[in-house]
C-alpha cells in the first residue's frame, strides 16, 4: 500500500522544483493507480533492477538525480543516482548502496533531508563569501597598501583581529544550522 504522508511528500517535492518519477517492478495498472493517488505524473512499471539503473543514468545525463528505495531491486539505482537514499526499514543491501539512510519509512523525511542539504549548501556559500570578503579587504590593508595611497597604517594586531572576526563569522553562521528545523509538518488525519 501507499505509505503515510506520501502524497504530501510528493507535493512538497514538486513545490521545491523536483520532479518525482516512480520506478517500480509492479504491474502497470497497480503502478499507475499508486502514482495517480500520490500525484506522480511519470510512472514506469515492470522494471528490473538494471532497468531502474539505466533510467537513473538517463536522468543523470540531464541533471542531478536522487533515488529513494528500500529493496534489493533498488540497490543498483541507488548506487547510480547522484544521491541514493534508503529507507532504514529496507534491506541491508539497499542501505549499503545508499548515500543516506532515513531512519523511518517516511517520504517526508526525504523532503526534509533535501531542505537540510540546501540549507547547508547555502551556509557554505555564505561562509565562503564572508571569508573571501574579509581576506580580500583586510589582507591588502594589513600588507600596507593603504599607507602610500592614504597614509593609513594598519597595525598587525588589527590584522589578527580581522582574521579572528572572519573565523567568528564563519563559525557563527555554521552554528545557525544547529537550530535548523525543517518546515514540513505532517498533515493531521482529521
Amino acid at each position: 500500500g501507499i505509505r503515510p504522508d506520501s502524497k504530501q511528500a510528493i507535493e512538497e517535492l514538486k513545490k521545491m522544483g523536483i520532479t518525482p518519477v516512480m520506478l517500480t517492478g509492479d504491474n502497470q495498472r497497480s503502478a499507475l493507480a499508486v502514482g495517480r493517488e500520490c500525484g506522480i505524473d511519470e510512472v514506469r512499471s515492470r522494471l528490473l533492477p538494471e532497468d531502474k539503473e539505466r533510467i537513473i543514468r538517463e536522468y543523470s545525463a540531464k541533471g542531478r538525480t536522487a533515488m529513494v528505495g528500500d529493496g534489493i531491486n533498488d540497490s543498483p539505482a541507488l548506487k547510480e543516482a547522484d544521491v541514493g537514499v534508503a529507507m532504514g526499514t529496507g534491506t541491508d543491501i539497499a542501505i549499503d548502496s545508499a548515500d543516506a539512510v532515513l531512519m523511518k519509512s517516511d517520504l517526508l523525511d526525504a523532503v526534509n533531508a533535501v531542505r537540510l542539504a540546501r540549507a547547508v549548501l547555502r551556509n557554505i556559500k555564505e561562509n565562503l563569501f564572508w571569508a573571501f570578503a574579509y581576506n580580500m579587504l583586510l589582507v591588502p590593508a594589513a600588507a600596507g597598501i593603504l599607507t602610500p595611497l592614504f597614509g593609513i597604517y594598519f597595525q598587525p594586531e588589527w590584522g589578527g583581529l580581522a582574521m579572528a572576526l572572519s573565523s567568528v563569522t564563519v563559525v557563527s553562521l555554521s552554528l545557525l544550522l544547529k537550530g535548523y528545523v525543517p518546515p514540513i509538518k505532517k498533515e493531521s488525519k482529521t
